[in-house]
């Protein structure tokens, strides 16, 4: 039996976004081999215009990876050695690894329970004379408290950078994320709300001066061939990726809005569960990147789910202060206890524009099966107790693998 026709409800599904715009796909990928313009083409220039004409600003610097675009967007920020950044604990490890490779320093914080995004209360509390950035994740698709951010960072002169990465066409008080901040990062990982075939990022800002140094930094620190005027990098955007998020771009707010009708449909049937579900915090349009529901159990239950034939995701099963790769920080189990006690229970459910109703029923019905098993009856969300909160995570677990991608 095919995979396709194997009963299995697919965690992304790239495979039935790209078959209803393949001809687009192909016919601008065959203009930029027409062209041969492989390298910063027609297409990268088409597409940052596009790209920051959506976000509402007026600069877009396309990049090889949402992870350059972080670091990069931090040293056009003049962020080096010896400075301090701050970022939520509950985070793709992607965040933290562009504080260190831009020289600086990540310091985590914990999260709001009801979101799982940076708690404003916690920023202001990790906030030295060290610090020069604060870099809020719009996780799962749900923008931070940007209100409440920037009025932290206005008061102790901090530089904003939006991890977007998550965020495409998320807007928060009727502003795009991308434009929330002093600068901003996205990713076009493939399973991203706007994906490419392959890895790509994007920064964007209102600020010239930022945008340029962006610009010299992902192409070798030149803006003439051969003449290069700082150390840069090459982290520049494919043309063939390019051209293909454009066609994409185009379709991107129909799909939010399919990832919507999804979300809607898991909260209609999840309402009176006891399984804790997302929140949507006031003045936010999520844009659903993830559906991340709690459960105690969480490993069991998500290999019944698998049993079942639905795919499910971690994200993240380890915060970042738990990470060996970031044991230098200092931090133990314990050091936030929010983002802790989630990584053991949260469980990213299918999420995709082109779920159906029926797909997403299959889905809830398969999870209150596995919960109310012989083996784990009753055993729904239960707000942890302070043993549990700062018990040692398992760094050994890992995000499920689907379509031969990790949703990052």
């Amino acid at each position: 039996m095919s995979r396709a026709n194997s009963g299995t409800i697919r965690f992304v599904d790239l495979h039935k976004a790209h078959a209803e715009i393949e001809g687009a796909m192909i016919s601008a990928i065959s203009e930029v081999i027409a062209r041969g313009d492989y390298i910063l083409g027609e297409s990268v220039t088409r597409f940052e215009e596009d790209f920051a004409e959506y976000c509402g600003v007026t600069h877009a610097i396309g990049v090889d990876s949402g992870t350059s675009a972080i670091e990069l967007a931090l040293r056009a920020a003049n962020v080096s050695s010896g400075d301090e950044v701050i970022i939520p604990a509950n985070t793709f490890i992607a965040t933290a690894l562009a504080v260190h490779h831009a020289g600086a320093t990540p310091i985590p914080v914990d999260v709001d329970r009801e979101t799982l995004n940076i708690d404003p209360r916690m920023l202001v509390q990790a906030i030295t004379t060290r610090t020069r950035a604060v870099l809020p994740v719009h996780l799962y698709g749900q923008p931070a408290s940007m209100n409440d951010i920037g009025e932290i960072a206005a008061a102790h002169n901090l530089i904003v950078v939006e991890d977007a990465c998550q965020a495409h066409g998320a807007t928060f008080s009727g502003r795009r994320a991308g434009n929330l901040g002093h600068i901003a990062a996205f990713s076009f990982y493939p399973g991203k709300n706007l994906g490419a075939c392959g890895d790509g990022g994007a920064v964007t800002t209102n600020d010239a001066d930022l945008a340029d140094k962006v610009r010299l930094l992902r192409n070798y620190g030149q803006r003439q061939k051969y003449h290069h005027v700082v150390k840069g990098f090459n982290r520049r955007l494919d043309t063939i990726q390019a051209a293909v998020l454009r066609i994409k771009l185009q379709h991107l707010d129909r799909w939010n809005a399919s990832r919507n009708r999804v979300a809607s449909t898991y909260e209609e049937l999840l309402r009176d569960s006891g399984i804790r579900y997302p929140k949507v915090a006031a003045e936010t349009h999520h844009v659903w990147h993830l559906y991340v529901v709690e459960v105690s159990d969480r490993d069991r239950v998500q290999a019944a789910l698998s049993r079942a034939g639905i795919q499910t995701g971690l994200h993240y099963p380890v915060p970042v202060h738990l990470h060996p790769a970031f044991e230098d920080l200092g931090y133990g189990p314990g050091s936030f206890p929010v983002a802790e006690a989630a990584a053991r229970r949260i469980l990213s459910l299918p999420m995709h524009p082109h779920l159906t109703d029926d797909e997403v029923k299959r889905v809830v019905g398969a999870l209150h099966a596995a919960i109310n098993s012989k083996d784990g009856a009753g055993r729904a969300f239960i707000e942890p107790s302070y043993e549990d909160r700062i018990s040692p995570l398992h760094p050994d677990s890992a995000t499920l693998a689907v379509n031969g991608e990790v949703a990052g």
